[in-house]
């Protein structure tokens, strides 16, 4: 920042003699630089241009205020000079220059350098007695500088922002040697002076070199200087400020300090040791920026500057510094920035050393290494590390049957990996693409069982039940015994959640003796996961199934792809629609991964995918697997599971034996039914381990010896029961039906509760006629639910209207209908035929047949249609204590498909029509139903 004008100094050159130079403004435009225009008063320089002021003698300080108003940017300032603060020294003895006046002899003090006329003879003044100044001195220059400040005696470079010539700058710039101040900021921009420090320096230009935007100046510094304000003088002639300086008078101000050799000392001790520890900075150096011929350490003023001026110090700590009036204070300063300084050498050093002790030991290492390689090398004990992988990659390919067109990639690659640089990153992407090619196991197959004995045990040991699943697999089995061979195949196990879906893919992977892998591609969004990511990419690797061919090491292995209804879509892509290719036969056998970028055969890979529902999966990709269902678990199935796999497991994961714990058949039978109703077997097993964890807990506690868990305590170890009423209604009252519903968890009972909001309007018309009834809806139904509702009471009143002529019961009636639980969401069409029923058993006031359940789409005009999860409905309705269930006829085929134990006991009925249900759910009308 590059401030002109505003300090008054006389400058007196050697060639002219003694003269006063006028002051004069100047502006500079820019927002870098910053002019203002004011007069600092009365400051007065002992050193200009090499000759001393005949007025002056040396001082030690001199105290200037200024009143009036500062201004940036070319603002005007008027003011009154008062007084300015210097600060030197003199001294009997040998004297100093700059801050304390140049070396002289004699006792008093007298200025004998330099020309040696001294027309003026001042006080006798110690050697840090202030001095009050006369209020005249000419124009000198301001800078405002950056970082760190200026000490007096020390020589520095500095650059200020100007964008002008050299031959354009102020003419107080132009002497010889020209003279400025410096003053402190924190920031480049100076914006106003109240961003400025009030303590600077004034300098000696030795040297000024145009940069361009930028001068640069050799300086050095000669004394500390304070303001107060700025002001303007109307004086600008020369013998008008002369006439000033001729009748100043000198005040003397004597202040008794006490001395501080000590502090000199340790000051000069603690330098001096740095100086022995740190090789950053040189003493040498030091002495070479101060004037020669001086002892530092004699003058307290000098050794506190050097002591601040040599540290790394802050900015305004080294302000601090300079601003201290107080020298025994600022030797004090300087001493603790030393010290800080010297502790920071001393840990700067101690990190040099260790960090130099480890490179030399890892210097060292890497040297031993390449010597023992070039050893090794000579006596052909090792080979290049090129020619090694190239080797280990080739080993690997022996006993493989690599197809022709990947050889020639391998090939390729391993000759473009011979040029290339260890160091180079395409040298780390190579070796780790032919790490992945000769990883993979080209022609080499696991060898299957093809015994249908033996697959079968291996079926029956690990699950129980799912029939369909264990027929699948044995047929798989028989088609590659008889073909001599085996292909892959894509089969999808869906049902609810915990009937083994999932665990009896290992056990297929056993039965045939395949390897098993298995990823879920639930909430997957980016299609790199299963396609592999391209080698441009830093991190890439191939995807899920290249990763499942190295992993198990064989080209036909059990794939299990979990929750593919689940699968997600983002910005990535649609996984979905990479799995179209992944899993279509006709194209899987040249599946292109993005990572290889080869074909990669698998057509002998068995896909095993899983998925709760079929809604959600995409038609295509549903269409090249082969579906199979896994329906739920009834009691017995149940029961079963628990006596034969869960109980032995658990009790052996809980550290119990046979003899100390046992649960009797009745407590799980009640387990079962109160609290573990859902399809799957999941919660049961937690239920288990429940009771299980308690005993273990009483046996070690030393309460018992030996439990045995019955229905009596089974509340000990499970708390209450969750289901205590397996049905609402006992026997259901007129207008209320059960219906049988399928859900994600299996089958439940369903009940259709209707009733009449108010009293029929009998014989009320409106101008357009009769008024008729309402039908209101209730129970959080969906809307495919609600027009079944409506088609459903559409054919009740056509279908009383010819069963019962005098019955007008849904002219002018209000109905409710209602289907709880109502925070259960519910829809679908298969509650038709049950939503019939229940109106018309509320128009007759007749209660339907006692434990009949029913299911099936009815249409406009009475038929009933077929409806899905015949089993778990079937299953629901026998765990409800329902002894008849009415069936779409349609569906007589999935019933005749169910096991013994679950048809036993039932009563099913078959009907196409409306027409043929209503004299089953209604006996006591027989006499009075229509002739169809």
């Amino acid at each position: 920042m590059f401030i002109t004008g505003a300090v008054q100094s006389l400058l007196i050159e050697s060639s002219r003699g003694p003269g006063m130079v006028a002051k004069r403004s100047y502006s500079t435009s820019g927002t870098l630089q910053k002019t203002c225009y004011g007069r600092f008063g009365n400051v007065f320089s002992s050193v200009t241009g090499g000759e001393r002021l005949a007025q002056i003698n040396r001082w030690t300080r001199i105290t200037g205020v200024f009143a009036g108003e500062r201004n940036v940017l070319g603002c005007k300032a008027s003011a009154s000079c008062n007084q300015i603060r210097f600060f030197g020294n003199r001294g009997s003895g040998a004297g100093f220059s700059g801050e304390d006046g140049s070396e002289s002899s004699g006792s008093g003090g007298d200025e004998s350098g330099g020309d040696g006329v001294t027309p003026y003879t001042s006080p006798q003044m110690t050697a840090l007695t202030p001095m009050l100044v006369p209020e005249v001195f000419p124009n000198v220059p301001l800078i405002a500088v950056s970082r760190n400040p200026v000490f007096p005696r020390f020589i520095k470079i500095i650059e200020v922002c100007y964008q002008g010539h050299l031959d354009d700058l102020p003419p107080c710039l132009c002497l010889s040697p020209p003279v400025v101040s410096f003053l402190n900021n924190e920031s480049d921009v100076v914006e106003s002076l109240d961003a400025i420090y009030n303590t600077g320096t004034f300098v000696q230009i030795h040297e000024m070199q145009d940069l361009g935007d930028k001068l640069r100046m050799i300086v050095m510094g000669h004394r500390r200087y304070g303001y107060k304000n700025f002001s303007h003088s109307s004086d600008t002639e020369p013998g008008s400020l002369l006439k000033k300086v001729n009748e100043a008078n000198l005040i003397v101000e004597a202040i008794p300090l006490p001395s501080s050799d000590i502090l000199m000392v340790e000051v000069d001790n603690v330098v001096h040791e740095q100086f022995e520890v740190s090789e950053e900075v040189k003493v040498e150096s030091v002495l070479q920026m101060m004037q020669a011929g001086q002892r530092v350490v004699d003058n307290p003023i000098y050794l506190s500057d050097m002591g601040a001026a040599l540290t790394g110090a802050e900015s305004h700590e080294l302000q601090d510094v300079l601003e201290e009036t107080n020298i025994p204070k600022r030797l004090y300063k300087a001493l603790s920035l030393l010290k800080k300084e010297y502790e920071l050498s001393k840990l700067q050093q101690r990190l040099g050393r260790e960090v130099e002790e480890k490179i030399k030991l890892t210097h060292r290492k890497y040297l031993l290494q390449e010597q023992l390689k070039i050893i090794k090398k000579e006596l052909g004990l090792e080979k290049e590390d090129k020619d090694a992988i190239e080797e280990k990659f080739r080993e690997r390919l022996k006993e493989r049957t690599v197809p022709e067109h990947i050889m020639e990639v391998i090939n390729e690659e391993l000759n473009k990996l011979s040029l290339l640089d260890n160091h180079s990153s395409e040298f780390n992407v190579t070796r780790n693409y032919l790490d992945w090619l000769t990883s993979m196991p080209w022609g080499t197959n696991s060898e299957e069982n093809l015994e249908l004995k033996r697959a079968k045990e291996v079926l029956e040991e690990d699950h129980y039940g799912m029939d369909d699943v264990k027929k699948r697999i044995l047929e798989f089995i028989a088609v590659s015994q008889l073909r001599g061979s085996t292909q892959g195949k894509i089969l999808c196990f869906y049902g609810p959640p915990g009937v083994g879906k999932t665990s009896i893919a290992r056990s297929i992977a056993r039965a045939l003796n395949r390897e098993y892998f298995r990823f879920s591609v639930g909430g997957m969004t980016d299609v790199a996961e299963i396609k592999g990511h391209r080698r441009t990419y830093v991190g890439a690797m191939p995807g899920k199934i290249i990763q499942c061919l190295k992993k198990t090491k064989t080209e036909n292995p059990l794939v299990l792809i979990d929750e593919v209804d689940k699968i997600g879509r983002g910005y990535q892509g649609d996984p979905s629609s990479a799995l179209l290719e992944l899993l279509d036969p006709e194209q899987n056998f040249n599946f292109l991964d993005h990572y290889l970028d080869v074909p990669v055969d698998l057509s002998k890979v068995l896909f095993i995918c899983t998925a709760n529902v079929t809604d959600t999966i995409p038609e295509p990709l549903r269409d090249r697997m082969e579906m199979i269902n896994v329906s739920g678990y009834v009691a017995q199935e149940k029961l079963a599971i628990a006596e034969k796999y869960l109980v032995p497991q658990l009790r052996t994961q809980c550290g119990l034996t046979e003899d100390t714990t046992n649960i009797s058949p009745d407590a799980l039978n009640l387990l079962i039914r109160q609290y573990c109703r859902e399809s799957g077997v999941r919660n049961l097993q937690k239920q288990v381990e429940k009771v299980f964890r308690k005993v273990a807990f009483r046996i070690v506690s030393g309460e018992e010896t030996a439990v045995q868990v019955t229905p009596d305590n089974l509340q000990d170890y499970v708390g209450k029961p969750i289901f205590t009423v397996d049905r609402m209604y006992d026997s259901t009252p007129p207008g209320v039906v059960m219906g049988l519903a399928w859900t994600a968890m299996g089958g439940t009972t369903l009940f259709i509760e209707t009733s009449l909001r108010r009293p029929r309007d009998t014989g009320v018309k409106d101008k357009d006629g009769p008024r008729e009834g309402s039908l209101e809806i209730t129970g959080q139904l969906g809307d495919v639910m609600k027009e079944s509702a409506k088609i459903a009471s559409t054919f009740a009143r056509v279908f009383l209207m010819k069963q019962q002529p005098d019955n007008n019961f849904f002219s002018g009636s209000h109905l409710h209908l209602h289907v709880p639980e109502g925070a259960t969401p519910k829809d679908g069409p298969s509650a038709g035929c049950t939503i019939v029923t229940a109106l018309l058993s509320l128009a007759t006031n007749t209660p339907v047949r006692e434990n009949v359940a029913m299911t099936g789409e009815v249409s406009l005009t009475g038929k009933i249609l077929p409806v899905g999860g015949i089993k778990e409905k079937t299953i629901a309705a026998k765990r409800a204590g329902v002894t008849c269930i009415i069936l779409p006829a349609e569906n007589k085929k999935d019933f005749s498909d169910l096991p013994e134990f679950i048809t036993e006991g039932l009563e099913v009925h078959f009907v196409d029509h409306y027409t043929k249900m209503y004299p089953i759910v209604f006996p006591e009308q027989l006499p009075l139903i229509l002739r169809v």
